[in-house]
């Protein structure tokens, strides 16, 4: 059975836009874990564009598995071990970026997120790095010292949205979740995920957990989070 991550990032945007405390995400993150989400994930972007630095200390007070995505410089390290999430997601981070746009780039960070990985790793906070789906960065997420990878699932998500081919890019995400799981890596998928392209991914017996966050919250808007939740537990068990 694989489990559910919630990202409420997209709350603490609507937040914001008033720049009040509602929407409040501590009510959303209990929500969406008594709805069925195994964990809460959330984006502490540099800019502080959704989530803000008090957000995540509040946070990892409540008894919730609490996963931080975060960039891979010293500055937020820091406020990883002084926070001590549960999980530590290491994603690739522009400024200028409306989304993540891929994987890390993991030959040109190496030494940093080697070192970086070892620290969290001392505090028994169990990290991921975020990468595109390929052999090199399963070899090198293994040489890094990675617990956990998470595939980039945009493209393919975007190519199930258009009705476009996708058997190439599932490939792909097959041959590096089997490659993972043989080096001792425990798989997870995130971004861009709906149900059609989460049903297909589930089939991918290497897939431990799923990430996902702009379409339940575009969904809750309709139909209510509790009930997406629900339907988005059923389809990765």
């Amino acid at each position: 059975m694989s489990k559910l991550g919630v990202n409420i990032d997209h709350v603490a945007t609507l937040r914001n836009a008033r720049g009040e405390n509602h929407p409040n995400i501590l009510k959303f993150a209990d929500i969406a874990i008594n709805s069925g989400a195994d964990s809460i994930t959330v984006h502490l972007r540099e800019d502080r564009r959704h989530i803000k630095d008090l957000d995540l200390k509040k946070l990892c007070k409540k008894r919730i598995k609490l996963n931080l995505e975060m960039a891979c410089n010293n500055k937020m390290l820091k406020i990883a071990l002084r926070n001590v999430p549960n999980y530590v997601c290491i994603v690739p981070e522009k400024r200028k970026e409306i989304t993540t746009e891929g994987g890390i780039d993991l030959k040109k960070n190496f030494k940093n997120l080697k070192k970086i990985i070892s620290r969290l790793n001392k505090a028994k906070i169990r990290t991921s790095l975020f990468i595109d789906p390929s052999k090199q960065n399963i070899e090198l997420s293994k040489r890094i010292g990675t617990k956990c990878v998470e595939l980039h699932t945009g493209k393919i998500s975007i190519l199930v949205k258009k009705g476009a081919k996708f058997s190439n890019e599932l490939k792909r995400i097959k041959h590096a979740s089997k490659l993972a799981f043989e080096n001792g890596i425990e798989v997870h998928a995130g971004h861009g995920l709906d149900f059609k392209t989460t049903k297909i991914l589930r089939k991918i017996s290497y897939i431990k957990e799923f990430n996902i966050g702009h379409f339940i919250i575009g969904e809750s808007l309709e139909s209510g989070m509790p009930s997406i939740i629900k339907r988005f537990k059923k389809i990765v068990r």
